[in-house]
């Protein structure tokens, strides 16, 4: 397990490493960053970052924000080929049609670099993404340890056939075997948004107001979930745990509104994406799957990744 200053020190040590890679090749090039929404802290972390390592190595990066809609991402991603790039750093806005834009970009001889989610049908050059099957498994046995092996648990899924939620499905429920007593009752698409997040978790508690645990597949559900925990006058106290290590997530954890999140490292994804772009327009051998760890944030750990997010 990763600890906080640790993974901090590793992300500063890489991070000086991919700065003194592919100098040559950088130049003159240009990178088309498709985005999934923009209105999501954790993609404007990984374009943030693609940016500010773009512009310490001389590249453009062109950036384009489907806003969820992947029929928008498509005629966005024609147009980046258009225009002439040399890279495609891509992260599918869902599951429909991800495929579409990793062949167009593949026929005009562009590489693409899939970032967080990656297209089963067609999937990119290299993936880049964080291990959410191993982190999963982690927050289950941690839900495990503090409920003594026992509860209701609801989860909130988000948008069904993306990468991550299959990755996050498969860890939690591997990490669930441990404890026969804790029960998966009820599951529910919240499509990653807080709002949807809270009208979910509302219903369900309507249904079944003696859940005892909330998984939000994404930090922005499990706060929906916890405003409707505290909204609903339960009798009991309910667990909340998301996923990403949001800057809203880390802030709610700080203050015991969610229990534990996992800390994905965005701005190291955007660092070694733009590596990657670099190495794969040199003709250099790149790993299919580049798979980072998450870290188990809790009251206890969350400090430094509110002061530098890795």
């Amino acid at each position: 397990m990763f600890s906080p200053k640790k993974l901090l020190l590793a992300t500063a040590l890489a991070a000086a490493t991919l700065s003194a890679a592919g100098t040559t090749w950088a130049k003159d090039l240009t990178i088309g960053l498709a985005v999934a929404n923009l209105q999501a802290d954790f993609f404007n972390q990984i374009k943030q970052s693609v940016e500010a390592e773009g512009k310490a190595k001389g590249i453009k990066v062109i950036t384009v924000d489907a806003q969820g809609n992947s029929s928008t991402q498509v005629s966005q991603i024609e147009d980046l080929i258009t225009r002439q790039i040399d890279v495609l750093i891509y992260i599918p806005a869902g599951a429909t049609a991800a495929g579409v834009p990793v062949k167009a970009a593949k026929a005009a001889g562009i590489p693409v670099i899939a970032v967080d989610r990656n297209a089963p049908d067609a999937p990119g050059d290299t993936f880049i993404a964080s291990d959410s099957v191993a982190g999963a498994k982690t927050l289950a046995e941690y839900v495990g340890k503090i409920t003594d092996g026992k509860g209701r648990i609801a989860i909130l899924q988000g948008q069904l056939g993306t990468t991550p939620e299959n990755d996050r499905a498969k860890g939690f429920e591997e990490g669930l075997k441990a404890f026969p007593d804790l029960k998966v009752v009820a599951q529910q698409p919240a499509e990653w948004a807080q709002d949807k997040g809270f009208a979910v978790a509302q219903d369900l508690l309507q249904r079944d107001p003696n859940i005892t645990v909330f998984f939000g597949r994404a930090d922005a559900m499990a706060l929906g979930a916890a405003q409707a925990v505290k909204v609903g006058n339960l009798d009991h106290k309910v667990v909340v745990v998301g996923f990403d290590g949001d800057v809203a997530g880390l802030k709610a954890v700080q203050s015991g509104v969610l229990n534990a999140t996992m800390t994905q490292q965005t701005q190291k994804m955007g660092r070694l994406a733009v590596a990657s772009a670099i190495d794969l327009k040199a003709g250099k051998d790149v790993p299919k799957e580049q798979l980072l760890p998450t870290v188990l944030t809790t009251k206890d750990n969350v400090a430094p990744f509110l002061q530098q997010h890795p």
